[in-house]
């Protein structure tokens, strides 16, 4: 069986005997949402059901969907105990569908309060900011990306006026140490445009892609617009926002490092970004309110309460020490969740009561996993005190200086780790990893290979490698790390498709048009692999073939504009001009201010003589881009055709003021004014034609037609003259007679 039938789940339906289906909330290219009540609970509360179909149910597919989506849950489970993110109630497989149900989160999403209000004060967007980012923090805490932060998912919740961060149904936890090779989960290129950086787009996205679209979210709020709506430099990527509105240094510093272009440049972390924020606002008051961990202070040498969420009120739910320890003994630690708006209490006896360095090493590590940095690293450095030929609590420092990014330090200690136990694998991945953060980038490159020596099908290690030699250029080694990843891994489309990039880049395309076609042949709906495909079809000058990619890549993506933009460009090689003009439509729609994309229209419009229309879409450009000199050099010409002379000339010197030598524009204006028989200023534009361009036939030919016509023109001039002065003379003679 290849292929696979959705699940039709009508409202009435039953899943699990528990989920009674209320109505759909969406669906999507993961698949369904939907509001449901639980019938086993007091007063059946309404909970999201989201419904995950795989795109096939042979059994390899089926077993690969099933680990991914058990990794997935549990990532959602450990998200979960946040007050301000829903929690994960249950996951379960029905009919060889994935079900996970979730908090319903009732209230309005933020996207309309930002439109209800013009713009939002300062010290509004600042609290809107520290609110975004304190949730995110604790994510990015998770090393957990969420890649589609945006207004729609975040919700203002009723009960209490608190942000929600909804949605995380394609999150994938980014490179741990703990996690296996065969359970190894990869980001994928989605999102909500506008709203994605360009890495993002190219599928690499980052812990900063999350700050990028939040610094955008505060624009936004700031100047009262959609994200297409804000200007952006094109030579440099760079959002220019500074023009729309004047705020003071500090915030305008803070949003410029959230959205920079280059994500080496923005804050890597919400942590990072949350503190500059802090900063920023008027109060130093230390209110824990939306506090993502909140740890208790309390000293009890019998015993330690740790809090972990603090305006949820329930009940308490105690976990004895002898359960910790069975947890302890396999390496993880999960936390329980009570109902909805539960309070979660974790109660362990003698926690810090121990005495011996393995017990301390152990404390660390549940310390490290709540994300309490200060404390776990007090834990590893008494083990060290105890024992301090202690390898694995020296990588326990290493994880916790990593985590809080002080790397210099975690690299002493992943290297004291590695001295004392040369053969363990782990502290050698997080050196690499902390290598390739601090810019050493072919170092990086060698501990990599020396964790793969000891452990050669570590996929972990393997995409590491790849990342780093693609940022460095590498094409050809990332190539050849990818392929060893695709053999453990053989089923893993955005391995095909990062492959694809780097044999594009290397300008093979035939090969990385073969990679593109397994990675959709996999993921069909993959629109960046279409996308980058369509652009290789283009070099190679395969036209038709682009034009179906492209179309491939906007079915799945519709509001990828890039796309559709080089659609258009496609379908004017065909001599296709009108469907042409309908794709530069597409694109400008999803982003208004896509200036190529309404140059592009004009240049369409103009040809097939539609000048109105034209003049509309170069008068866009010119809006959006005031320095583009070609568009209003075609400006100029459209003006031209309507017989339009004086708003032409007034064009073609907008054209000259922007590029002084841009003799077309010299000659064009020269015609403009031979036509209203100005010929002095005619020739004078023909000559500056001629300074910049000598042997330009046109101009040549203007000019001396100009001068001709200039020379008849005066020598008119002057007959006129004499006659007007016999005549007066005449008349002076008549004036004597009468007299």
């Amino acid at each position: 069986m290849n292929s696979f039938r959705s699940t039709n789940v009508a409202p009435g339906q039953k899943l699990s005997g528990r989920y009674q289906i209320l109505s759909q909330l969406g669906q999507g290219g993961f698949g369904r949402t939907l509001l449901a009540k639980d019938l086993y609970l007091p007063g059946q509360p309404k909970c999201v059901v989201k419904q995950l179909q795989p795109s096939a149910t042979d059994p390899n597919s089926l077993q690969v969907a099933r680990r991914l989506f058990d990794t997935e849950a549990q990532i959602l489970y450990k998200l979960g105990i946040h007050p301000q993110i829903p929690q994960l109630f249950a996951y379960f497989e029905e009919n060889q569908e994935f079900y996970l149900v979730q908090e319903y989160i009732e209230g309005e999403n933020l996207d309309r309060e930002l439109h209800s209000k013009q713009r939002i004060s300062e010290e509004s967007v600042i609290d809107l900011l520290y609110e975004i980012l304190e949730i995110l923090a604790f994510v990015h805490q998770q090393n957990v990306i969420h890649r589609d932060v945006n207004p729609y998912n975040l919700i203002r919740r009723k009960e209490d006026g608190k942000l929600v961060l909804i949605d995380f149904g394609a999150v994938k936890q980014i490179t741990t140490q703990m996690v296996q090779a065969s359970e190894k989960n990869y980001t994928v290129p989605i999102g909500t445009p506008g709203y994605f950086p360009s890495e993002q787009a190219m599928g690499y996205p980052k812990l900063s892609s999350d700050i990028y679209a939040v610094g955008i979210i505060g624009i936004q709020a700031l100047i009262g617009c959609l994200p297409e709506q804000i200007p952006s430099n094109s030579q440099t990527g760079e959002i220019n926002w500074h023009s729309l509105i004047k705020v003071n240094p500090g915030l305008t510093y803070v949003l410029d490092m959230m959205v920079r272009y280059d994500f080496r440049d923005r804050y890597t972390s919400a942590t990072e970004a949350l503190e500059a924020v802090r900063k920023l606002r008027a109060s130093n008051s230390k209110t824990i309110g939306g506090k993502m961990i909140a740890v208790s202070s309390n000293k009890t040498v019998g015993g330690k309460t740790l809090v972990v969420g603090n305006n949820k009120s329930f009940s308490n739910f105690q976990i004895d020490l002898t359960r910790i320890r069975g947890w302890l003994a396999k390496g993880t630690i999960f936390m329980g969740i009570v109902g909805v708006g539960a309070a979660i209490f974790v109660g362990i006896n003698h926690f810090l009561a121990a005495n011996n360095a393995t017990d301390l090493y152990r404390q660390g590590n549940i310390l490290y996993e709540l994300k309490d940095y200060d404390r776990a690293l007090a834990a590893y450095e008494q083990a060290l005190k105890i024992r301090p030929e202690y390898g694995e609590a020296w990588q326990g420092k290493g994880d916790v200086f990593q985590a809080q990014k002080r790397y210099k330090e975690s690299l002493i200690a992943y290297e004291k780790a590695i001295q004392i136990q040369p053969n363990r694998w782990q502290p050698r991945l997080g050196r690499a990893q902390v290598l390739d953060k601090l810019g050493k980038n072919q170092e990086a490159i060698e501990t990599y290979k020396k964790v793969i020596k000891i452990k050669p099908n570590l996929a972990e290690a393997w995409l590491g490698l790849a990342q780093v030699q693609m940022e460095l250029n590498q094409y050809s080694e990332a190539i050849a790390s990818y392929d060893r990843l695709l053999k453990m891994q053989p089923e893993n489309s955005l391995a095909w498709y990062q492959q694809g990039w780097a044999w594009q880049n290397l300008r093979e395309y035939e090969k990385a048009i073969k990679s593109y076609d397994k990675a959709v042949d996999i993921k069909p709906d993959l629109s960046s692999a279409w996308y980058q495909k369509g652009n290789v079809l283009m070099n190679l000058e395969e036209y038709e073939k682009a034009v179906e990619a492209y179309a491939k890549a906007v079915q799945f993506q519709p509001k990828l504009h890039q796309a559709w933009y080089s659609q258009g460009i496609a379908l004017s090689k065909l001599g296709r001009n009108e469907e042409a003009i309908a794709a530069y439509s597409q694109a400008t729609q999803v982003k208004s201010n896509y200036a190529q994309a309404w140059y592009q229209k004009g240049w369409m419009l103009h040809q097939l003589k539609r000048y109105e229309e034209a003049i509309s879409a170069y008068d866009t450009v010119i809006r959006l881009r005031p320095s583009d000199y070609q568009a209003w050099y075609n400006k100029g010409n459209v003006l031209y055709n309507l017989g339009n002379y004086e708003g032409a000339i007034a064009a073609y010197k907008q054209t000259v003021a922007i590029e002084r030598d841009y003799y077309q524009a010299w000659n064009s204006q020269g015609n403009a004014l031979l036509l209203l028989k100005r010929y002095d200023e005619a020739v004078n534009a023909y000559d500056r034609a001629l300074r910049y361009q000598p042997d330009y036939r046109q101009a040549q030919e203007g000019k001396a037609q100009a001068q001709s016509l200039l020379r008849l023109q005066q020598q008119k001039l002057q007959e006129q003259q004499e006659n007007d002065n016999n005549e007066e003379k005449e008349n002076e003679g008549i004036g004597n007679i009468e007299n």
